[in-house]
């Protein structure tokens, strides 16, 4: 007889002050749980980690543990994992997501043999496989498993008496029949304010996904290694279904629409915009991964805006034509100046994201980016710390000419500069960074029009405690 599995699916505790709801683990919860029995644990939100967690392992008694994994997860992550195998060694225990999508031997190497197995790309359909698999065949640990049983789980990848195994992965085409993320096992409604940046426009706010994959060939950027690089989008009425639950059940009041390239069909972002007006959809949203902005255009922008739309995050990066080059954007200066000006002229305001530090880049060329930021009409900059990703074309070239040996992958993150070029120090890169933000943000008007925004003490709070991650971790 079939048994019905309890599935532990874990967002793990890390630096990150984003505290969002997890898509991808709302996405494998709905795959499994007609079968199933499904568990999320968001351990940054509910602060659940370490001997905590285990008590809560405990209580719960999953038969698989699977954790989402980034890069900057790692550490904490072998951690939890030793811990989890001494005391629960009958869990099958996965990790996914795009450290191990890019890395996938290599991750498992590197969690010992505490790490079952790994799913490379997307697992809404494999993963349910899997764990039907161990139902079927009544099998409760790793070596009961055998490569049969396992060939044709798509993504799946694991080591058997030290060889590794690789099953090709998949691409969903279509979004549609993946069905919702789980709210009701996430509880949108229950995460703070601040969950993408310090600031939002309404209360409660939920995450969504559109469409998946990335054709551009930005040679910093992770954003194709589980998703691809051909554009898929779910129907516009799919996404206005989804909306329209997470407005009437959860209270949700403020939207994020979390794709690599919303913009990239107006078609699709005009359909989109028409749907929330002509359904009197009564809600704010905004893009905090970023919008391409060589896709938008007055006509797309006047709609946007008008169906709730307030924010325009934009991926600026440099200040620097040779880097735009370089990191293979496809923007120079002249196009990201116009396309904010036309973002403005709406009366939208923009935000944008930079970057410091990447491998050749001068510290001349680092001050050109901060003077660019100055010079542009931006309400708010984040400066981030180049981290060499795995999977990027940036990644394996520095692997290549063995430039990454010495990656401090015990704290990896934005904050910490994990990789040093010639030329440039640790201490010199962190000044920087905190030049930039200081310069940034200390303009009278840029100072009083972002305190302006704030809603509430959480928010500053939070704001205390990103200011001082940013500026004073070394």
């Amino acid at each position: 007889m079939k048994k019905s599995l309890r599935v532990l699916l874990i967002k793990p505790f890390n630096l990150s002050d984003h505290i969002q709801p997890s898509l991808g683990l709302g996405y494998l919860a709905t795959a499994i749980r007609k079968k199933h029995n499904v568990f999320i644990l968001d351990s940054i939100k509910e602060r659940i980690w370490g001997e905590k967690l285990i008590d809560y392992i405990q209580k719960i008694s999953p038969d698989i543990i699977g954790f989402q994994l980034y890069t900057f997860d790692l550490s904490k992550v072998r951690e939890i994992l030793k811990l989890i195998k001494e005391r629960f060694p009958q869990i099958i225990t996965i990790a996914g997501g795009p450290h191990p999508s890019a890395l996938p031997k290599e991750t498992l190497l590197h969690m010992k043999e505490n790490l079952d197995f790994i799913f490379r790309g997307e697992s809404e359909i494999s993963f349910p496989k899997f764990v039907d698999i161990i139902a079927d065949k009544g099998k409760s640990t790793f070596h009961d498993l055998n490569h049969e049983d396992l060939k044709n789980v798509e993504g799946l990848c694991w080591i058997r008496e030290g060889s590794f195994f690789s099953n090709p992965s998949m691409i969903t085409k279509d979004l549609d029949a993946l069905g919702f993320p789980a709210w009701d096992i996430i509880k949108p409604q229950t995460y703070p304010e601040a969950q993408h940046g310090a600031f939002f426009r309404r209360f409660p706010i939920a995450p969504i996904m559109t469409g998946r994959g990335c054709p551009f060939s930005c040679t910093f950027c992770e954003g194709h290694i589980i998703t691809g690089k051909e554009v898929r989008k779910r129907s516009v009425s799919n996404v206005i279904e989804e909306i329209k639950i997470l407005t009437r059940d959860y209270g949700i009041r403020e939207i994020h629409i979390v794709d690599d390239n919303f913009s990239m069909r107006k078609d699709y972002v005009m359909e989109f915009c028409h749907r929330i007006l002509s359904e009197n959809i009564n809600i704010s949203w905004a893009t905090p991964n970023g919008v391409r902005i060589d896709t938008l255009d007055k006509e797309m922008l006047l709609a946007m805006k008008k169906s709730g739309y307030y924010l325009a995050s934009v991926g600026i990066e440099f200040g620097s034509d040779r880097m735009f080059k370089l990191v293979k954007k496809g923007l120079n200066r002249k196009k990201i100046e116009d396309g904010i000006r036309l973002i403005k002229s709406v009366g939208l305001e923009v935000a944008g994201f930079f970057i410091m530090g990447y491998p050749g880049e001068t510290k001349k060329e680092i001050n050109e980016t901060i003077k660019f930021a100055l010079r542009l009409p931006l309400i708010r900059a984040n400066f981030f710390i180049f981290l060499p990703l795995p999977g990027t074309e940036i990644y394996k070239q520095l692997e290549t000419s063995m430039e990454l040996a010495n990656v401090d992958w015990e704290h990896f993150y934005f904050t910490h500069p994990v990789y040093i070029y010639q030329g440039i120090s640790v201490a010199e890169l962190k000044n920087l960074q905190r030049k930039a933000f200081l310069k940034f943000y200390l303009r009278p008007n840029i100072f009083f029009s972002n305190l302006l925004q704030i809603k509430t003490p959480r928010q500053v709070k939070f704001l205390i405690q990103r200011l001082y991650r940013w500026l004073f971790t070394s």
